[in-house]
């Protein structure tokens, strides 16, 4: 099964597709970020997340799209923006009738590495192992995405309610 990770951002959206087969085996496929300019318009911004989502689900037909949710942040500035992004990634994934799960940061740091408050290099060094990459994964979004989707992947064996 293909899965779709994404840490959404409207200066950077992260991705990371994983294939986890039936021995349950976990494959990359794919890992990045979608950039936006700070120069363009908000709107721009949105649309360019969207294409470039749009050309990952037709490159790799993921059957699920896990993105990361945040219950709270710590600046509003901030907020908007990466609502917006992930309003557009929750468009995206309704258009192409993909089913969409949402995980907090401290539910992929419990799956990832079993304890809720893990530093972030903690979680990277586990998604390098469990993944079997050289190095960690550059771009901290990029990372956060593999960990969006490598947590749907562990989940989704213990049964998702």
């Amino acid at each position: 099964m293909i899965i779709l990770g994404i840490d959404p951002g409207t200066a950077t959206t992260g991705y990371g597709v994983i294939n986890k087969r039936k021995n349950k085996e976990i494959e990359v496929l794919e890992y990045g970020c979608i950039e936006t300019s700070p120069n363009l318009n908000p709107g721009e911004r949105l649309k360019i997340i969207n294409n470039e989502l749009n050309k990952l689900i037709k490159k790799h037909g993921p059957k699920v799209l896990a993105v990361e949710s945040l219950y709270f942040f710590k600046n509003l500035k901030t907020a908007m923006p990466v609502s917006q992004a992930k309003g557009v990634v929750l468009l995206t994934a309704a258009k192409k009738r993909l089913p969409v799960h949402e995980f907090t940061p401290l539910q992929v740091k419990m799956t990832i590495t079993g304890y809720g408050r893990a530093e972030k290099k903690q979680v990277q060094r586990m998604i390098q192992a469990l993944l079997d990459l050289d190095e960690i994964p550059k771009k901290d979004d990029a990372a956060d995405a593999l960990g969006v989707a490598v947590c749907y992947a562990i989940k989704s064996d213990i049964k998702l309610s």
